[in-house]
């Protein structure tokens, strides 16, 4: 807080604030939860006071809670002297009590609505913080409380569009029942499927870049990466060991039938085609992708047939037109994990073999640990509740440092990829 002399003009409000945020940090750092308590229920001018933050270093009651875990990195001891257990939550041997009234402080400000990735002036959310200091089993409650918050949400999203239909639905029943539409009315304009389009890497790679921004804009294709007009990493050479190892596990012998959803790079179709499969349906729809399709040949090899078009408009043909695979790879770009979630809950079940296996390319969150930890709990849950399985195969990623000039965000900074292997339950 700044100092305060005599001819300096004092707004009583703003001290009484900041004074009552610096109450309910100390409480937090302290582990006081009685105190904690009194403070965020009895508070009248802090209308969400689980979740004020520090003016300069950005802590919120989680990250004060966390924080007062850290080692002191001069003399390399526990904060208080007490005891110290190396262990597999604990691996860097950090105060086991102040641990235990921290858990007990953590999962009541949770309780109390605490923010589970509120980032402070550090850019670390309270789970980066638990992480990096070794306190995992704190690392661990935020990532629980990170499922939670996501699974909330999602179902949130998918009740609000199954409203707005019904809204919808109640309004074209009252225009029914009213007067008949004139012939001179305005009829709606029908859209063409295939300028709408789905490409490839990884869901969601990019929150700032919108589904119909990325397909209208124009790509810059190179020889060892895709940017989009924004120069967003769309898809990277990097990630083709990653591509070869899905491909194999897809792919295990040859005359077998996949389908890709995502040409992007064409390197995941190119390790299909070494698997020499009996067909090969690639579904692309940016036109630039497209037409680098067609200048390299993908149009021309044998048993590959390519579909131009958003999945969401294609696959339902294909279902109808009997259509079953072997493997199905699942790779788009700025497209939302409820449209992942629809592509597996109601379109898999149709297209895929029952002995079959489909994957996708593990990006979502990939930009911070935490969140890629978060959607790997909330993506094994929801494909549970779509009758499916998923082995998961630990991949290091080499240094990518390099990697990133000239693009405008790294959408990869997690040091090991996961790789999905799914197919139906038993």
């Amino acid at each position: 807080m700044p100092e305060v002399t005599d001819d300096t003009p004092v707004h009583l409000t703003e001290v009484d604030v900041d004074l009552d945020v610096q109450e309910i940090l100390l409480a937090a750092s302290q582990h006081d939860n009685a105190k904690l308590r009194t403070l965020l229920r009895n508070q009248t001018t802090l209308p969400d006071a689980a979740n004020v933050k520090d003016s300069e270093s950005g802590f919120t009651p989680l990250h004060s809670a966390i924080a007062a875990c850290e080692r002191d990195t001069e003399s390399n001891e526990t904060q208080n002297g007490a005891s110290s257990e190396v262990t597999e939550s604990n691996p860097k041997g950090l105060d086991t009590e102040t641990l235990k009234s921290a858990v007990l402080t953590v999962k009541f400000l949770l309780q109390e609505g605490a923010i589970w990735n509120d980032l402070d002036t550090n850019n670390e959310t309270p789970g980066c913080l638990a992480r990096r200091i070794g306190a995992l089993e704190l690392y661990d409650l935020i990532v629980d409380a990170g499922v939670r918050a996501e699974l909330l949400l999602n179902r949130l999203d998918a009740y609000e569009e199954l409203s707005d239909g019904d809204e919808e639905e109640e309004k074209e029943e009252g225009e029914g029942e009213g007067e008949a539409a004139t012939e001179t009315e305005t009829a709606p304009e029908l859209v063409d499927a295939s300028a709408e389009t789905a490409a490839s890497t990884a869901t969601p790679a990019n929150p700032d870049v919108s589904n119909p921004q990325y397909l209208e804009s124009h790509l810059n294709i190179q020889n060892d990466r895709i940017l989009d007009a924004d120069k967003n990493g769309v898809m990277m050479e990097w990630e083709s060991e990653i591509m070869r190892k899905s491909a194999k596990a897809l792919l295990p012998t040859p005359g077998l039938k996949v389908l890709n959803i995502g040409h992007g790079m064409g390197i995941v179709d190119g390790f299909f085609q070494e698997q020499g499969p009996a067909a090969h349906h690639i579904i692309e729809a940016h036109e630039d992708v497209i037409a680098e399709m067609k200048r390299r040949g993908w149009d021309s090899k044998p048993g590959v047939v390519i579909h131009q078009g958003r999945w969401q408009d294609i696959l339902p043909g294909l279902v109808a037109e009997g259509e079953q695979f072997d493997a199905i790879y699942y790779d788009t770009f700025a497209e939302s994990y409820g449209d992942f979630r629809e592509f597996f809950s109601e379109q898999v079940i149709g297209l895929l073999e029952q002995e079959g296996r489909w994957g996708f390319f593990n990006g979502m969150g990939a930009d911070r640990q935490i969140s890629y930890d978060v959607y790997q709990k909330v993506a094994e849950m929801d494909l549970f509740e779509a009758g499916f399985d998923v082995q998961w195969e630990e991949i290091a990623v080499p240094k990518l440092e390099g990697e990133w000039e000239g693009v405008r965000r790294a959408y990869w900074v997690v040091d090991d990829y996961r790789l999905p292997l799914c197919k139906f339950m038993d």
